[in-house]
């Protein structure tokens, strides 16, 4: 389901250097963090570089292991990960995925959303440098079976900004965070999910 293909991380912990440049800056971003909220915009580019889809929403994390994104629009969608399971929620359809968290989120870069873990050892890890005013970081997965080429997380200052993650096909879905907020209070039931009455649940 490319719903969760597309759950990377913006956050992590461990191994990370000090310094002045985008590794220190997601370490400092990610000193203290507890919870997040974050509005959002998303779209995929193709190969041709034409954007293939355009969607926007808002996301809340609550560390370690719980996170939501909310997509917004004619047909709004719900991914939430309640610390065992992620469901994938399609109101429209009246259907829900389902898929062990543990299970979806190993080995992939969705991973970063969860415990502490060690960059150096699943990524190559480069600074890119400054541009567009952000300052880039490249992670290169080091497993051979991952379906990313590479994953870029842009900060101004210590802030997240953009997130871009490049598929083996040569697609690219890029994320632009706006209104970040840093650990403000979340309610639980954000991170809680019972399927309806009536709605077909299906097993990833």
């Amino acid at each position: 389901m490319k719903f969760f293909v597309y759950l990377l991380l913006l956050m992590s912990s461990g191994n990370l250097f000090a310094g002045d440049g985008a590794r220190a800056h997601l370490e400092r971003f990610l000193d203290g963090l507890k919870t997040l909220r974050a509005e959002f915009s998303q779209e995929v580019i193709d190969t041709e570089t034409n954007q293939i889809s355009h969607s926007q929403g808002v996301f809340y994390l609550s560390r370690p292991d719980r996170f939501r994104w909310v997509y917004e629009g004619e047909y709004p969608r719900y991914i939430i990960a309640d610390g065992k399971t992620i469901w994938l929620v399609e109101e429209d359809l009246e259907q829900v995925s389902q898929r062990s968290q543990k299970a979806a989120l190993e080995g992939t870069p969705a991973g970063l959303f969860a415990s502490e873990f060690d960059l150096d050892r699943d990524f190559l890890v480069k600074e890119l440098g400054e541009r567009m005013g952000l300052s880039w970081l490249r992670l290169r997965p080091r497993a051979d079976d991952s379906q990313f080429e590479q994953i870029l997380l842009a900060f101004e200052g210590d802030r997240l900004s953009r997130m871009e993650m490049a598929d083996r096909f040569g697609q690219v879905t890029r994320f632009d965070f706006f209104k970040v907020q840093r650990n403000p209070e979340l309610h639980d039931s954000l991170f809680k999910f019972v399927p309806p009455p009536g709605y077909d649940i299906l097993d990833q």
